[in-house]
Parts: structure tokens; sequence; C-alpha cells
């Protein structure tokens, strides 16, 4: 019974999320109407779990969302995102309107450009592109989700994402974990998705495109070179931090209770990200001399928090659904299904409770807090490479993550005045169905080859 409530919460989050209303309202409300239905104490699950897991996440990691907001708004004030979304839509033509925006929005995700600054840069570049080329609007929203919500958000090596970030903590990884499986499993995301697009171009053909409106006024555009800058100095500094300088460090003081008795296989990974984005927001700063400095920094800094509480909202609903005895049902049922193979254990965990949440990094964040410790001891017991149990798990959550209710999705919609029957069905193709696929991929790879 308790496993048709958490469907149940499951459907009327999507429903709510279809109809427009926030995730901040949704998230604590259904939580709290599963708990009451299963018969637990109502108050306790909200403040006790629900508060509890919401604030985790935000302790955890508001210095990545804080530093991506502010970097992603610096490079869109100072016109960079914009210079790099152009060249590199020159550079592949307008005949190839559709691989030019998922390019240009994988290489600012790829960047460390939040996914959200990306919705907000690209749509003015994709309007123009397919208004020029006669190609369906209605596609515009999938094509960016194709290059900022899927392979560059949780398969390359290297991504300063979230999604990238979170199981280094659980597993001792670092953000190149298994990179060859990685590169494999992005180059099915893009192919998979790409095919579809044109696909559904050819099917679309004639379809309205869409209004035309003046782009607003920017400074004086910067050198290409001092666009490209910040953004290749997030993943050279993230190695250099984990390969150099992160190593020649004394590190003996984070046993410490005051510390929380970790070790620098634990942060080591968190910390090359966080210096990463901070070294790439001064440099943006510098070479790109946004107008208004304060005011960017300032928009940029508020920016973070709607993200950062959507998601945590999200986090708190699906721990209070883990919490129920539902839930026990719904894990040992993934359990039986994955064989003992624990692999496909962290697969089905991870991507059950990433669709749950409407979030890849809040579910990634339950799945590990609570099936984590128990992942490593029984890829230990197996001689499971770490690694592979890091990108299986990052993938596994960038497919059930982009239902209806995921707050990226809403975002996305939104910014192009497209509803979810316009325009979700292909958003699905492309940002669940590929990655899922490509999920099954890299898993049959790792199980029969291991990392690489």
């Amino acid at each position: 019974m308790t496993v048709l409530l958490i469907l149940l919460a499951l459907g009327l989050l999507i429903a709510g999320a279809w109809a427009g209303l926030s995730v901040l309202v949704l998230a604590p409300l259904l939580a709290a109407l599963a708990a009451l239905a299963a018969g637990e104490p109502v108050l306790a699950a909200y403040t006790q779990v629900f508060m509890a897991a919401a604030g985790g996440f935000v302790v955890s990691f508001f210095p990545l969302f804080l530093l991506g907001a502010l970097f992603g708004k610096v490079m869109d004030a100072s016109g960079a995102a914009r210079i790099l979304a152009s060249a590199i839509a020159t550079a592949v033509g307008p005949a190839n309107a559709l691989l030019a925006v998922v390019l240009a929005c994988a290489v600012l995700t790829y960047g460390g450009v939040s996914l959200f600054v990306v919705a907000f840069v690209a749509w003015p570049l994709a309007r123009a592109l397919f208004a020029e080329t006669g190609l369906p609007a209605r596609l515009i929203p999938a094509t960016i989700a194709l290059g900022a919500f899927t392979f560059t958000m949780t398969a390359l090596p290297g991504t300063p994402s979230i999604q990238n970030a979170i199981p280094m903590a659980t597993f001792g990884t670092t953000p190149f974990a298994a990179p060859g499986l990685g590169v494999i499993a992005a180059a099915a995301m893009l192919g998979l998705g790409m095919v579809w697009l044109l696909y559904r171009a050819r099917v679309l053909a004639g379809d309205t495109p869409p209004q035309m409106h003046p782009s607003p006024p920017r400074n004086v555009p910067m050198p290409l070179w001092a666009a490209l800058v910040p953004i290749l100095s997030v993943a050279a500094v993230t190695l250099a931090m984990g390969w150099v300088v992160l190593p020649a460090l004394e590190t003996e003081y984070l046993a410490l209770p005051l510390y929380g008795g970790t070790d620098l296989g634990r942060v080591g990974g968190l910390w090359s990200v966080i210096a990463a984005l901070t070294i790439a927001l001064v440099l943006a700063l510098v070479l790109g001399r946004p107008p208004q400095m304060m005011k960017t920094l300032n928009d940029g800094a508020e920016s973070a928090l709607l993200p950062l509480f959507n998601t945590a909202s999200l986090v708190g609903f699906g721990a209070v659904i883990a919490s129920l005895p539902g839930f026990e049902v719904l894990r040992q049922s993934l359990d039986g299904l994955s064989g003992g193979n624990v692999v496909v254990t962290a697969a089905l965990s991870s991507s059950a409770l990433a669709g749950i949440t409407g979030s890849a990094s809040g579910g990634m964040s339950i799945a590990l807090d609570v099936l984590g410790p128990s992942l490593l001891e029984q890829a230990m017991a197996q001689g499971v490479d770490p690694a592979l149990l890091h990108r299986v798990v990052s993938v596994a959550t960038g497919g059930l993550d982009t239902l209806p209710h995921n707050g990226a999705v809403i975002t996305l919609l939104g910014i192009c005045g497209m509803t979810h029957r316009q325009a979700y069905g292909d958003i699905f193709m492309v940002a669940v169905l590929a990655p899922t696929l490509a999920c099954v991929l890299i898993m049959g790879l790792g199980m029969a080859l291991g990392a690489f």
C-alpha cells in the first residue's frame, strides 16, 4: 500500500509541476501528505527528515551553486557567453543550426556555466538560427536540453557540474572518474539526441518559426580568446588541483572532529572544483569587465538561490519518501532486479530516486546518503572499481531526473515561452531516453571490461 502512496505522491508532483506550481510549495506539501497517509508523524517528518535533508544539501553544495551562478552571470553580462555561442554557430554554419546550438550549450556547461544561465544565453541564439533556417520552434527546448542537461552534466570526465561532484565524497574519486566510459556515454547521448532532433526537424518541417525580437544591448565585444580563457581554465585548474596541488599539501588535520573526521580522498574532488570555479570567476571578471560589476555579482548570487532551494526541496521530498515503509519494499525490489550486482543496484537506485525527486543531484544525494556505504562495501567485495560506480551513478541520475517536474525543464520551457504539451515530448527523447540508453551501454562495458 505504501508503495502506491509513493507512486501517487510522485504522480501528483509531476502533475503539479506540469500545471506550473512551484516545487518549493509542492515538495513539502506532498511529503507531508505522504507521511500522513502512511501513518507517520507529519511534523516530525517535516522538521526532522524533510528539513534535515534539505538543509544538509544546502550546507554541502551551496559553494558550487553560488560559484556556478556567479560565473555564469559574469559570462553572460560581459557578453563572453554570447561571443562563444556565436563563434561556435559561425564555425558550424547555419545549415547545421541544431548541432550549433547543442555544441554552444555543451561548451558553456562543460566550462562551468550553470545550465540555468546557459538556457537564458542559448535561447536568443537558437531563436535567431531557427528562424534563419526555418527549423520548427518547438524543437528549441529539446535542442538546448541536449546540449546543457545531458552529456556535459553527467558523462564527460572533468565536468564541474554538481552531478559529477557528489559521488566523489562517497567513492573517494575525482571529477575524471572512468574517463573512457564517460566519453563513450557522452558520444552515445549526443549521437542519439542528434538523430532524434534531425528526424523531428524533417517531420515538423513547415512549423511556424519563432517570433524574432531584438536582443538587449551589450557592452563592446571582447576578443574570442578572452571569452574562452575562463572556460578553459576550469578543466585545467581542476586537473592541477587534483594531481599536483592537493597531493602536495599536509592534510592530516582533516581527521580531527572539527573538520568532520574525514580525509583528502573524500573532499579533494570538491575542493578542486571550488578552486577551479573561483579562478574562472576571477578571470571572467578581469578579462570580461562586465558593466555594473557590483550589480552583476549581486544578481549572480541571488540567481543561485532558486535552483539551490528547488533542488534542496526536492531532496527533502525524496528523504521523506525514503523514510516510508514502502520505500524499503521498493528498494528490495530494485535489489532483486539487480541480481546482487552492485553496478546494477547503484544505477537502479540512483535513477529511481532521481525520478522521484525530479533532480539528478537530489536523487543522487539521497541514494548515496542511504546506500553509499553499502554500495562501496559491495564494490570492494565484488572487485568493482569505485570509479565505475561514480560514472554509472552520475549518468544514471541524468535520465529520469528530467521528468516534467524537473526544475530545469520548467525554467527552460518558461524561457522559450512554451508548454509541456508543445515541447516536452522531444525533451523526453533527448534528455531521458538517450541518457538512459547510454547508461545501459556503459554499465555493460564496465561490467565486462572494468573502469577505464
